[in-house]
């Protein structure tokens, strides 16, 4: 690894200590080594903060930074980002899975294409015992080259896991931060893409963990989903309605504020226009494992193969 690693990988974490060890596993176990792993601890209350000391003790790309106090789940994804150094950068999960050719395969596809300023993998969803329960295949548009079908596309269509991909660190810099609305990481992610396309590597290499204590599930109403990424959204002045018209917002101000022609432009807030105004089909829009219980039907592949693993699992 060099003095200043190409690439940073930033994990917020709060109450981690179920999966934080095997998901740490996974990405230090990486055929990509070229990375810091900055771990920003949102003031745990279990035994999070001894696993990552016990991890940063015998890895020296692993950063441990503990907040005083829980700021919330979006402005610690923020401030992550603010802390790391690379040119490219990606968000991990403290409870989901990465196979070893993750991190190498998608900073292979930016490097032989320097117009994509993303790339991310095939995905599945898998339960809390590793198992595949929702095998995912990409369906957005998201690789066009016109900004207007990329946005209309994440508008329309169910979307990814474009937000744990491997992006520039100097066009996220671009953007406007992580917000705290309803679904504000559909909104980020679209004005991400206005800035340019994405890349998906054709292999199943990320495996998103759905469990019962994932934020989405213990969190069931939009106003406790939002709180939980800001707390300060608990208060009166902030009701559902506008948790909601901020979600619609977000949109419009990301296209005021991409680099986009006039026609681009007008063209994006045409498709904005007609999304606001349809009658949104049942289940677009939703992540897969929010479309798709687990059930005696669904697939049993377990991911140990793919996924690295380490004498360090029982940190």
């Amino acid at each position: 690894m060099t003095a200043l690693p190409r690439l940073s990988i930033g994990l917020p974490v709060y109450n981690g200590e179920e999966y934080l060890a095997e998901a740490l596993d996974a990405l230090l176990g990486q055929t990509y080594e070229d990375f810091e792993l900055v771990i920003s601890d949102n003031a745990s209350t279990d035994g999070t903060q001894d696993i990552c000391r016990r991890y940063a003790a015998k890895d020296s790309r692993i950063r441990y930074l503990r907040l005083p106090r829980n700021i919330g789940a979006a402005p610690n994804h923020n401030y992550v980002f603010t802390e790391c150094r690379g040119e490219l950068f990606k968000w991990a999960s403290h409870d989901d899975l990465y196979a070893r050719d993750l991190l190498r395969r998608c900073v292979e596809a930016l490097d032989e294409r320097p117009e994509v300023i993303l790339a991310h993998s095939g995905q599945a969803v898998i339960d809390g015992d590793g198992q595949v329960k929702v095998p995912y295949e990409y369906g957005l548009a998201t690789d066009s080259p016109h900004a207007p079908e990329r946005f209309r596309s994440l508008l329309f269509e169910p979307g990814g896991d474009d937000f744990y991909g491997v992006m520039r660190a100097d066009v996220l810099r671009r953007v406007k931060p992580h917000d705290s609305y309803h679904h504000a990481d559909r909104t980020f992610v679209a004005e991400i893409t206005l800035h340019g396309p994405f890349h998906q590597v054709p292999e199943l290499l990320y495996f998103r963990r759905d469990h019962p204590t994932r934020a989405e599930r213990a969190n069931p109403s939009k106003r406790s989903r939002c709180v939980n990424l800001d707390p300060r959204r608990a208060g009166p002045l902030h009701p559902t309605p506008r948790l909601l018209a901020e979600y619609v917002w977000g949109f419009a101000s990301a296209i005021r504020r991409a680099p986009l022609s006039t026609a681009d432009r007008r063209a994006c807030y045409r498709h904005l226009a007609a999304w606001m105004t349809s009658r949104v089909r049942p289940g677009a829009g939703e992540r897969v494992e929010d479309r798709a219980p687990v059930g005696p039907g669904g697939l049993t592949v377990s991911v140990d193969a793919l996924v690295a693993g380490r004498e360090g699992r029982q940190a």
